[in-house]
């Protein structure tokens, strides 16, 4: 086997991916203590290990590339162990990127906007129902409501909960950050556990999260108290931050299961 046949178009290919690979591992670490040590290192590495891979493929010398491979293993170990500061500093400079915290912004804005439109309604005595979709479409509730599709904030969910508004009978949906629909009818649970005091609203809620994984806030007419359905049971006289908290895992895809509500209230 000759030199020339050991640079086939995999192994150009292969020299291509690594090249891009390094590249981007040194501009992860541009601007750290630890950069211009990996530029040295890795350049003198490199050539080390190019030269012995040649040498030992040429004459055949399977010990020497078995060693070779192997220790490759060791030496990316040894880099990360030895890099970890600048590797952190690198990895916190990637979350604070614009690309991660607009959308963490985004998410974080929705669950302040619903939060305080709930809170407001709540010292108004406003009645509300509010359905927050997930991975099980409402589009069967929607369908017989207005159709909105509007961006979430506090001022447009108050305003269609206000008493003379034609829609604050029915329970408003959200999807993301847009508002889809309102005037919606959800099915009303018949479950006997439910306390009978309490009225359509809060039992629309629970038969919604019984026909499906959403999520649904109440804001009691008669005594302004915050509750929340979620998996065919509710909760009752839930705090603002708790509210808030469990809007944004739920927003962010967590789910009821990352913050318990019993943790919460």
């Amino acid at each position: 086997m000759t030199v020339v046949q050991i640079f086939t178009w995999r192994a150009l290919l292969e020299i291509g991916l690594l090249s891009v690979m390094i590249y981007c591992v040194l501009a992860f670490l541009r601007g750290s203590r630890g950069a211009g040590i990996l530029r040295g290192l890795g350049a003198v590495l490199g050539i080390v290990v190019v030269i012995s891979i040649t040498v030992a493929e040429t004459l055949q010398l399977d010990v020497l590339n078995w060693l070779i491979t192997n220790g490759l293993l060791s030496l990316v170990i040894a880099l990360i162990v030895i890099f970890q500061p600048e590797l952190r500093s690198a990895l916190v400079r990637v979350g604070q990127s614009p690309v991660f915290t607009a959308f963490l912004q985004e998410r974080w804005d929705v669950s302040q906007q619903i939060t305080k439109a709930v809170m407001a309604m709540s010292r108004q005595r406003t009645g509300a129902l509010i359905a927050l979709q997930r991975s099980v479409g409402l589009k069967t509730y929607t369908e017989g409501g207005v159709r909105l599709d509007a961006e979430v904030s506090e001022e447009l969910l108050v305003s269609i909960f206000k008493k003379d508004s034609p829609l604050h009978d029915g329970a408003v949906v959200i999807r993301g950050d847009r508002v889809v629909a309102a005037g919606c009818l959800f099915p009303l649970s018949e479950n006997p556990n439910i306390d009978s005091s309490l009225g359509t609203r809060h039992r629309a809620a629970v038969g919604v999260t019984e026909e499906s994984d959403a999520v649904a806030i109440v804001v009691s007419e008669e005594t302004g108290q915050v509750s929340v359905a979620q998996q065919r049971s509710l909760t009752r006289n839930i705090a603002e931050k708790a509210l808030r908290r469990l809007l944004h895992a739920v927003s962010v895809g967590e789910g009821f299961q990352s913050v318990p509500i019993e943790e919460l209230t």
